[in-house]
């Protein structure tokens, strides 16, 4: 019995392995498909498959920060800062700035090294802020309590306002600084420097952050 070659159409017999036309095998070997397994649904695309060559598989200093692991390191480094500025060791700018570079120094130790780029360590002292804004005002009210310094604090508001008085001079600007004179102005006011710090906090240790994981992942490539 004879049947066409699969490659050039000339008639080949049955049990010949190769077409005596164009020399390809006629024999096929029809391998079945394996049974599907969990691995192969959806769900679990996302777990590495382990006989994957190592280019398709993704390594484990890559994986995404796990954000549960940079809790601790952010706060301490945050804790830092925090003290250093409420006993005016170092200038706020400064300290705010090492906050962010140090959560992603704290938190490479405490991942054995993961990578940390710019963009990542951005979001490092971003955290980083949040808590050293927070310990901060914190602090800094133990601070004032403890060692009687309100009137201290009040006078240097005062001090402030009666120096922009001298500067706007117009009955508008004159009657918003006799507001602020009063003690719920002072209460504003407090308030607003407080957001106002927690913003420039957020922003300082962001930089700080983005500067840490710039340079050490700089250092990982070398």
């Amino acid at each position: 019995m004879e049947q066409p070659c699969y490659k050039c159409g000339q008639s080949v017999e049955q049990g010949v392995a190769f077409c005596r036309a164009c020399s390809a095998p006629q024999i096929r070997v029809v391998v079945a498909e394996p049974a599907a397994t969990p691995a192969d649904s959806p769900d679990s695309a996302m777990i590495p498959d382990e006989t994957l060559p190592a280019s398709q598989t993704v390594p484990v200093l890559a994986l995404p920060m796990r954000w549960s692991q940079a809790v601790k390191p952010c706060a301490l480094a945050a804790l830092i800062a925090a003290v250093a500025m409420v006993c005016r060791l170092v200038v706020p700018l400064i300290a705010v700035l090492g906050a962010g570079f140090l959560a992603v120094a704290f938190y490479r130790r405490n991942t054995l090294g993961a990578a940390v780029r710019a963009g990542a360590g951005a979001r490092l002292g971003a955290l980083c802020g949040a808590f050293c804004a927070a310990m901060t005002a914190v602090l800094a009210a133990l601070r004032i309590i403890l060692l009687h310094e309100e009137g201290e604090i009040r006078q240097m508001l005062l001090d402030l306002l009666q120096q922009n008085a001298a500067r706007y001079p117009d009955s508008q600007s004159q009657a918003t600084l006799e507001f602020l004179r009063t003690p719920a102005g002072l209460v504003f006011m407090m308030a607003f420097l407080l957001i106002f710090a927690f913003f420039m906090f957020l922003f300082l240790a962001t930089v700080g952050g983005a500067i840490g994981g710039a340079v050490m992942g700089r250092r990982d490539k070398s």
